[in-house]
């Protein structure tokens, strides 16, 4: 059973203060992982708050624990205790790592549904035309937009490139009026649209990278994934809560 993480300032600050590794614990992590054959490369290598154990990251916002002569390798998570109460600190490193990533996708390069009235939130969605819950979460677009949410969509066709749903993004991403066009196709309308550079592939190397397996899935502003379909109004709820 996952324990109840416990986002406070004190957790961030403690994820905040990595030192950056010395060379030698740098090199002999790196060749050790090398060895390993990892196919993500490395973005950084720093100390941890745990004594003789220093976080690797992963690009894709991935981490990965080392000890300083690179012997041993740990994929887990690491808890400190705040007043006896645990503090997911690798959950907060890939929030933050995830949230870069994905509040760096330029905006006109997604489909956004913008909120109406005042801008509270946002929230990013992994979508597929073809599927099925991610047309249920399209009908309850407009209630987020109503609450305040903006919505913005990303590519992510769930049976790989060149599937249907392929086809079908990159029609919606292709069209000049992409939001018409995401709205006619989930309907179940054919869209024509001449072939264009877009950023479908991209977007699904992305998806992929951050841990998506499937549609939808919902990313909220501080980098929390949402695997699946949820309820507008605890979308909402969720999305405020991490604005």
């Amino acid at each position: 059973m996952r324990l109840i993480q416990m986002f406070t300032a004190a957790a961030i600050a403690l994820a905040s203060t990595f030192a950056i590794a010395d060379d030698a614990a740098d090199q002999a992590i790196r060749k050790s992982l090398a060895n390993l054959e990892l196919e993500v490369p490395i973005e950084t290598i720093s100390a941890s708050p745990m004594s003789g154990l220093y976080e690797v990251k992963l690009k894709g916002s991935r981490v990965l624990y080392a000890s300083a002569d690179g012997q041993y390798i740990v994929q887990g998570n690491l808890f400190a205790l705040k007043d006896g109460k645990p503090v997911n600190l690798t959950e907060i490193t890939e929030r933050q790592g995830i949230s870069k990533l994905i509040n760096g996708i330029p905006v006109a390069e997604t489909v956004v549904y913008p909120a109406i009235g005042e801008t509270k939130s946002h929230i990013t969605v992994f979508t597929d035309t073809t599927c099925p819950y991610c047309h249920k979460l399209h009908a309850e677009v407009p209630e987020l937009n109503k609450r305040g949410i903006e919505v913005r969509y990303v590519a992510f066709p769930r049976q790989g490139l060149g599937s249907p749903g392929d086809e079908q993004l990159q029609a919606v991403w292709c069209s000049k009026d992409k939001k018409a066009a995401m709205d006619k196709m989930v309907d179940g309308k054919e869209i024509k649209a001449a072939k264009c550079e877009n950023p479908v592939s991209k977007q699904f190397a992305l998806g992929q990278s951050i841990g998506v397996n499937g549609t939808p899935a919902i990313v909220l502003a501080d980098g929390q994934v949402i695997p699946g379909y949820q309820p507008a109004p605890q979308v909402a709820k969720l999305a405020l809560d991490a604005k």
